[in-house]
């Protein structure tokens, strides 16, 4: 079940409408604290900065792949949730791969690019339909599964939620593919590769963060403390 998935998602990351803790508290959760925003940024960063100093592909790509390599044997090594790494190296493995094949550096970046296309369609027509991604997380750990539809002010925040999602994969893509395009041109690539990577940073978490924060900030208005509560009262008899 989506709302399910998307509700299990939600919680792990920290985002529980139902939770009694400070935004910026489920701001940081959800980016993952300290070492989340470092795993998050770093390999990026060192593909930018080892291939400005080098103009090579392979160093650049193998101090990526390496600083992803040794915060996944960490995780595993302190018993902490591997999920952020794994996901991190596997990302950074195949935009490796793909950079290698083609031979052009900024190729690196296109299963970002993918990313922020897929989630971004995800989101509006989930919205367009009628059944917005918001909504359904919300829905499961609100407990009231997709009851929420039957309520105008519910349904309409969640569209609107939802699509604010949506615009921010959309305007990602809308800064970051027209430089991917330049780089195709061998006289572009450099400086292109060097623009990608820091638009991919400063598009990243300082624009994921304030969503987060919307986010959860309207979810919890739209569910009063009693109903909350309520939701708490019918798990603990379940238990």
């Amino acid at each position: 079940m989506i709302g399910e998935a998307l509700g299990s998602a939600a919680r792990r990351a920290g985002l529980d409408p139902a939770d009694e803790a400070s935004t910026g508290h489920v701001v940081w959760r959800a980016m993952g604290g300290w070492r989340g925003i470092v795993e998050s940024v770093l390999p990026s960063l060192l593909f930018v900065v080892v291939f400005t100093v080098t103009a090579q592909l392979i160093p650049s790509l193998a101090a990526s792949v390496g600083v992803a390599v040794v915060f996944t044997i960490v995780r595993f090594g302190q018993k902490s949730p591997p999920a952020a790494a794994i996901g991190g190296l596997a990302a950074a493995v195949i935009a490796a791969a793909l950079a290698l094949i083609t031979g052009n550096p900024s190729d690196n970046f296109v299963p970002g690019l993918l990313t922020n296309l897929v989630y971004g369609l995800g989101m509006l027509i989930s919205a367009l339909v009628g059944w917005p991604l918001i909504g359904l997380a919300a829905g499961y750990l609100m407990g009231e599964g997709v009851a929420w539809r039957a309520d105008r002010r519910k349904r309409r925040t969640f569209f609107w939620l939802t699509i604010a999602w949506a615009g921010l994969f959309a305007a990602r893509l809308a800064v970051q593919f027209p430089i991917y395009l330049s780089s195709l041109d061998p006289a572009n690539r450099e400086s292109a590769v060097a623009l990608l990577g820091t638009l991919k940073i400063a598009m990243g978490l300082p624009l994921f963060a304030p969503l987060v924060a919307v986010t959860w900030l309207t979810a919890r208005a739209l569910y009063p403390r009693r109903a909350t509560d309520d939701r708490r009262g019918r798990a603990g008899a379940a238990e």
